[in-house]
């Protein structure tokens, strides 16, 4: 069986084809990984000399390039994205271009090679905020940031493709991943590279904004299961079980990293930030088998401790969003 996995050398992409790959089970399938390598791709993330894998360098805009992958491939799970809220809030039109058109050429390439199944992979952030509970699978889409909107614009695709043409698509919307080879903009390796180099870590506002955090690997668990066991049009939640303030998550990497809170500088809250996630994941539970693994409070010291490990994997990366920054 050959797979195609788009956007597989970033961070949950990358983590997800290493687990195929350290799989030895006679239907484990040939992966074709296929990446434009922007600014949070690296190919260090990836296997590169295993046998099951081929790495293709190119845009999912690409019709003619998609259009000859597709003709090899049984299925597909569709990560790629561009997924930082504030730099759509700087500029909406690469989220535009490659989480709608990219979808869009994706899809279209699916549907004329007969492409059994493909996975959509969305985020929470689709549905907006809830003040409290927990959205299940039917919740209206209300995205409030142009990241989201992007996000749930290529949803609401997707499932068309399904509806109109009868594809094989399914959608899972993740909660906020943590975990090993996370592009150091993102809340959790940032600060923790930010305080083990002595430097101040951001937080916006008094930090009350509340996120449901689910370890990679949990991520990347569901998302199989929904590759496997899924049904097709439908889609499903995967939560992590752990819900945290911005401010409680802070105390927790400061006193991982031995400091103090002299090291947080408060700033301007972010344009239209959404107060609470939470995803109700009782339907990939009940139908899928699904349950996060990973303890937070260890999963948490495990990344940090990565991170500390591995200043030769992030330290090029900041270096490199600093220089385009200046």
């Amino acid at each position: 069986m050959n797979l195609l996995v788009t956007g597989a050398a970033g961070f949950i992409g990358s983590r997800y084809v290493r687990m195929l790959l350290d799989s030895d089970a006679p239907d484990a399938p040939r992966i074709t990984v296929l990446d434009k390598l922007t600014y949070a791709g690296t190919l260090d993330n990836l296997e590169l000399g295993h046998e099951r894998l081929e790495f293709v360098q190119g845009d999912i805009c690409d019709a003619a390039l998609v259009d000859k992958l597709m003709a090899d491939a049984d299925q597909v799970v569709h990560l790629a994205a561009e997924s930082h809220v504030d730099r759509s809030i700087e500029g909406a039109a690469d989220f535009v271009r490659t989480n709608v058109l990219g979808t869009q050429t994706l899809l279209d390439g699916a549907l004329r090679h007969g492409v059994r199944t493909f996975v959509h992979v969305s985020t929470d952030e689709v549905y907006g905020s809830i003040a409290s509970g927990s959205w299940p699978e039917t919740h209206p889409l209300s995205p409030n940031s142009p990241y989201s909107a992007s996000k749930a614009s290529s949803d609401l695709l997707a499932l068309a493709y399904h509806r109109t043409h009868g594809l094989d698509v399914r959608v899972t919307r993740c909660s906020n991943n943590y975990g090993p080879h996370q592009f150091p903009e993102k809340v959790i390796p940032l600060f923790v590279t930010n305080l083990l180099d002595g430097r101040k870590v951001p937080l916006y506002g008094e930090g009350l904004n509340v996120r449901d955090w689910l370890h990679v690997e949990d991520h990347c668990l569901g998302i199989d299961l929904v590759r496997t066991k899924g049904r097709p049009g439908e889609v499903y939640n995967i939560g992590g079980g752990t819900e945290l303030s911005n401010k409680e998550l802070t105390a927790l990497l400061l006193e991982a990293c031995g400091a103090t809170w002299d090291m947080v500088e408060h700033v301007e809250d972010r344009k239209g930030h959404d107060l609470r996630y939470s995803v109700d994941w009782s339907k990939a539970r009940d139908e899928l088998g699904y349950h996060p693994r990973h303890d937070f409070a260890t999963g948490l010291a495990r990344t940090v401790a990565w991170y500390r490990d591995n200043r030769a994997w992030w330290e090029p990366l900041k270096r490199r969003v600093a220089e385009e920054r200046a």
